[in-house]
Formats: structure tokens, C-alpha cells, sequence
């Protein structure tokens, strides 16, 4: 089963428990997939990938934490809290997230390969790296660990 799929089978099953929190993040999160897979959309057919999907899935994650940090920041703990919640439904379907630990080793290993000396050389590093990462590790976490190891 596609996450797509697992998503519209979700749909179903919120609405028959009236559990009218997650319907409504699920509900925004299949229009999102369709909009991707209209995007997509090639010869007529609008198939989305799982990969297109965790894409998707994790730009909305993504909007849910930079939410939650601006609602902390100003003190809105009732607002934070509620994205919280939906952050929580959306990383349900995203695939288990690699820790600060393999991402580091990977980081590093990669700045030896490609013989990275310093901060100028964070773009040619971040490329590849966000090649081989995308779906299995945050981005801002990639960012961070590049520009500590490269001595920025």
C-alpha cells in the first residue's frame, strides 16, 4: 500500500471514529499529494511516487515545526500545542528519521571524498549530500553538521 493509500484509508477510518483533528490534517494532507501528482502529471498519468510523497510529507512537517517555533516564541503554547499534534499524525507516514550520529558519519565521510577543506566549500558538500539524504534525514540537521565539521 502507497502512503497515498494508506492516507485515504486513514481518511476513512478518522471519520468513522469523529476524530475530527486528524481528518482534518489527513484531508490537508491528500490535497497536497494531489496537487503534487497534478503537478507531476505526465501523458495523462498521475501516479505519485512514495518518494514524491515523503517529499510532500515532509515539507508540511516541516511548516508544522517552523509554526511551533514561532508560536513558542511568542508565548502561544495553545497554537503550538495544536501543531504539535498535527506534526505528530504527519511523521506517522514519513519513514523513520536517521539520528544526529549517522548523519554526522555520513557528513564526514563525504567531506572526504570530496576533499572538502572549509566553509566555501559548503554548497559543493551540501549538493550530493542532500542527494543521498532527502526523505532520511532533516535538512536544517544536514546543514548544521556540514557547517560544524567543515569549521563554520
Amino acid at each position: 500500500m502507497t502512503i497515498k493509500e494508506q492516507i485515504i484509508s486513514d481518511i476513512k477510518d478518522a471519520m468513522k471514529a469523529k476524530q475530527q483533528d486528524k481528518l482534518r490534517v489527513l484531508r490537508s494532507l491528500k490535497a497536497k499529494l494531489m496537487e503534487k501528482e497534478i503537478s507531476e502529471r505526465k501523458d495523462g498519468e498521475a501516479n505519485l511516487t512514495d518518494e514524491q510523497a515523503v517529499e510532500v510529507l515532509m515539507k508540511a512537517a516541516k511548516q508544522r515545526k517552523e509554526s511551533i517555533e514561532q508560536f513558542e516564541d511568542g508565548d502561544r503554547e495553545d497554537l503550538a500545542e495544536n501543531e504539535k499534534k498535527e506534526l505528530k499524525i504527519i511523521e506517522a507516514y514519513l519513514p523513520e528519521m536517521m539520528d544526529e550520529d549517522e548523519v554526522r558519519s555520513i557528513v564526514k565521510e563525504k567531506i572526504e571524498a570530496l576533499g572538502a577543506s572549509g566553509m566555501q566549500d559548503m554548497g559543493k558538500v551540501m549538493g550530493p549530500l542532500m542527494g543521498q539524504l532527502k526523505g532520511k534525514a532533516d535538512g536544517s540537521l544536514v546543514s548544521r553538521i556540514v557547517k560544524e565539521e567543515l569549521g563554520g
